[in-house]
């Protein structure tokens, strides 16, 4: 298991946090998703170390953005 963790920009409320965790977790070999609203961390539990441009994509599909 390996985890990653990832800031994430316009996140508000839960529902945010709800469709960025959704999204992420589709992925292959992702386990857990922990977001932490109030710093915009995203944090990625996965099988195999996380791919970025699929993370990068997931979150973009939410609507929000990931900070590099």
């Amino acid at each position: 298991m390996t985890t990653k963790t990832y800031t994430v920009t316009g996140m508000t409320c839960s529902h945010c946090v709800g469709a960025v965790s959704a999204e992420v977790g589709r992925l292959p070999g992702v386990t857990d998703v922990q977001v932490d609203l109030a710093t915009g961390a995203v944090t990625v539990t996965s099988e195999q170390p996380a791919d970025d441009e699929a993370v990068t994509a997931a979150v973009d599909e939410a609507g929000y953005e990931v900070v590099k």
